[in-house]
């Protein structure tokens, strides 16, 4: 009753106040006398008009930005995705969206298409919005940046970062020389055009340098710190000399940029002597998330803003300036990783793209018609190549480094990515490169960065040590191992204490290893010793209360599950064990029944949909990444799901299949390890026609009598598994009782589900 009074009373304050403002419009029309007002005729239909005022929207510049932003974001994520899957670094795949929706490819394929998707006039809007992108990228690279890892390090890098821009440099103003009357672009001086190419060949890409040491697990190694530290003096290095190179450019020789640098300098020594005490001391008072309220955020984004002002007005560019506020900013790793969380997915997801597409746009690879264009070309990454890869390989070697680490330095020093197109960029907006040069720079860009992990592995099956077969086998026979994978360290906690139940008066003959891996773009090399140290605190912490001894490995990845596989597939594991979490089960019917629901698009179930290969998955319990870790692993693997159910002293197996029998195994190990007391069920009348499952569970019963029981029930319910602490079941099994939507499945303790 009143809901209707509610709804009466609703609508009669609506009527009322439609008939107001109609009678107010109606007699308002008496004021339109003497004032010489015509009405517009239509002079098409109330259709042509709708489409007329459509095409106007579509042609708007908020509709257009709109419109380019939705595609370059669809076409960039594409295209990371493809190079993330074939192990390459995404930015690749970003740049070459870029290229694919410029004049090389959108544009010669679909050319109305695409000048209705990027006019001329829309350009200057696509390159500001990129501006803004560049300038927050750059203040996070600065952040990255650790300035203390350079200091402790530089005697061991110096050399090696020096030659990997002398060197480079040298041969970049060499190919000037030879190129430079036929491609300079008229009015500019050789000295610009030769000190800007030679920077071009200088220039090694830090961040996805990071990104790849992370990925590798190389960050922890004299070799990846040396690598980190290299890039990073190489870096710092490398944006002096560009601005330095700036203002020669602008001011036309080196004496008249000598009262820009002087300028530079200035604000350099006020940046580091004034600016960053204060903003250390700003610092240090909120470095929590809880108490960096919005007006201590705003002093750091004016710090930026203004440091990219001053630089830009000097003559120095404003990246330059984004770069210096970010090395100034409080050394804090919990600060900073705050401050880059709040503006890291709107500069790389968002703008950062828009900076790939506005140099697709003006990479035009169709001016490249002639060979002898393409030979300049592969000169160029010729001498790219010959510059930083051999250089800092050869530096680093007569440093006293062996070959294998001296070439890992050269290819990951060769590595040039973004940081190649941000200087190519710089270099086209002052005209100093030609579109020619501009196009064949950013290939170069392209083939030196895409190089870079295949010359990897390729270094690494060259001096890949032999391996003692021998000794290997006889460690096989000796050692039963067991690796845990863990995303939340309270699961990889549950997860040791289940693997010590199978292990534990064993100790001597068996080995543990935890293994925690890290999604690379939530991760930053400056503070991942204190991240890893975090995720396996509660690991170590219950290995010491366990005496459970055990090795930790951390790594970076782009591929979670398929890296877990591939690091259980190489380290001949005997178990793989896996926790259930939100991430590994979301959308699977095991999820449903345990309380998981999806919130994401998986890509790779949107393959297996095109594909046809869903269809594979359609019928199983996990989820497509749960299910791609079980088709891959080379090793038996155990799924946990915890439910806090104790010491998981009171064990249930039911047998559902005939190919349960390995089951035995993991009952056998539960009751000499952790004196368990197992209840074998056969709800499906298996074991009575099955001697061998049948004669193992006697065997068990005459070594451990007391220990193992064989129960004929027919039904499982929820009075009788309450009992228990903890279920084995096998996968096969557990599909079975999925499929029987039994209602005492969400009553069940803990669950070790097995593949074999």
């Amino acid at each position: 009753m009143k809901n209707l009074k509610n709804s009466l009373v609703y609508v009669g304050i609506l009527g009322t106040f439609f008939a107001l403002m109609y009678w107010i419009l109606q007699i308002g029309k008496m004021l339109e006398a003497g004032r010489n007002i015509v009405e517009q005729q239509l002079q098409s239909s109330y259709f042509s008009q709708f489409i007329k005022s459509i095409t106007y929207n579509l042609a708007h510049p908020v509709g257009l930005i709109l419109a380019q932003i939705i595609t370059i974001l669809i076409v960039s994520r594409i295209f990371a995705y493809i190079f993330k899957k074939i192990h390459q670094p995404t930015v690749i795949g970003e740049i070459i969206a870029g290229i694919a929706l410029g004049p090389s490819l959108l544009g010669m394929l679909f050319p109305e298409f695409s000048s209705a998707l990027f006019p001329e006039n829309s350009l200057d809007n696509l390159s500001l919005l990129s501006q803004i992108g560049l300038i927050l990228f750059m203040f996070m690279v600065g952040m990255e940046l650790d300035i203390k890892v350079i200091q402790n390090k530089v005697k061991d890098a110096v050399v090696v970062s020096n030659a990997g821009i002398l060197i480079p440099f040298t041969l970049g103003i060499g190919l000037a020389y030879f190129i430079y009357e036929s491609f300079a672009p008229k009015g500019v001086a050789f000295l610009s055009f030769g000190l800007f190419l030679g920077l071009a060949m200088s220039i090694t890409a830090f961040p996805v340098l990071a990104r790849i040491v992370q990925e590798r697990g190389m960050h922890k190694t004299r070799l990846g710190t040396l690598v980190i530290t290299c890039a990073a003096a190489d870096d710092i290095t490398a944006w002096c000399m560009l601005a330095a190179i700036i203002a020669i450019a602008k001011a036309g020789s080196f004496v008249s940029s000598l009262y820009i640098i002087l300028l530079a300098i200035g604000y350099v020594l006020i940046m580091i002597k004034v600016v960053r005490p204060f903003l250390k001391r700003v610092g240090d008072l909120h470095a929590s998330r809880e108490n960096m309220s919005k007006q201590v955020v705003a002093i750091f984004f004016l710090t930026l803003l203004i440091s990219s002002y001053t630089t830009e007005i000097i003559g120095i560019h404003a990246l330059f300036g984004a770069f210096l506020a970010g090395t100034i900013m409080p050394e804090n790793s919990k600060f900073r990783n705050i401050f880059i969380q709040k503006i890291e997915d709107v500069a790389l997801v968002l703008l950062l793209p828009l900076f790939f597409v506005f140099t697709g746009l003006r990479t035009q690879i169709g001016l490249l018609d002639d060979i002898h264009l393409w030979k300049i070309t592969g000169l160029i990454v010729l001498v790219a190549i010959a510059g930083k890869f051999a250089g800092s390989a050869i530096a680093s070697k007569i440093m006293g480094q062996n070959w294998r680490d001296s070439l890992t330095i050269g290819a990951l020093m060769n590595t040039r990515g973004l940081m190649e197109l941000v200087v190519l960029n710089i270099g086209y907006d002052l005209g100093i490169l030609s579109p020619e040069i501009f196009s064949m720079m950013v290939i170069m860009a392209l083939v030196t960065t895409f190089m870079t992990g295949p010359a990897l592995d390729l270094i690494d099956r060259v001096f890949r040590k032999k391996k003692n077969i021998l000794s290997d086998q006889i460690n096989q026979l000796r050692k039963y191992r067991i690796i845990l994978s863990f995303g939340n360290p309270e699961m990889g906690r549950s997860l040791l204490r289940l693997a010590n139940t199978l292990i534990r008066k064993q100790n001597e003959s068996t080995s543990v290893t935890a293994l925690h891996l890290c999604n690379n773009n939530v991760l930053h090399h400056y503070n991942m010793d204190e991240y890893e140290n975090e995720s396996f605190e509660p690991v170590i912490q219950e290995s010491e209360l366990l005496n459970q001894k055990i090795t930790t490995l951390f790594k970076a990845s782009d591929d979670i599950d398929t890296d877990i596989t591939e690091i259980t597939n190489k380290g001949d594991f005997d178990l793989l064990l896996i926790g259930i979490g939100q991430s590994i089960f979301e959308g699977s019917l095991l999820g449903r029944i345990l309380g998981y629901t999806t919130r994401i698009v998986n890509p790779d179930r949107l393959i297996h949909k095109v594909s046809g290969k869903e269809k594979l998955f359609a019928n199983s319990p996990f989820d497509d990444r749960t299910q791609n870790i079980l088709s891959n692993s080379k090793v038996p693997v155990g799924i946990f799901v915890d439910k806090n159910t104790g010491n998981w002293n009171q064990v249930i197996t039911p047998f559902f299949t005939e190919n349960d029998g390995f089951l035995i195994e993991y009952i056998q190990r539960l009751i000499k390890n952790s004196d368990a007391q197992v209840t074998v069920t056969d709800p499906v009348g298996l074991i009575n026609s099955h001697t061998e499952i049948k004669e193992a569970i006697r065997a068990i019963e005459q070594e451990a009598p007391n220990h193992i029981a064989l129960d004929q029930v027919n039904e499982i319910d929820e009075t009788f598994i309450q009992k228990f602490q903890l279920m084995v079941v096998s996968a096969e099994g557990w599909k079975t009782l999925i499929e029987s939507r039994s209602g005492w499945i969400s009553q069940a303790p803990s669950i070790l589900i097995l593949r074999e």
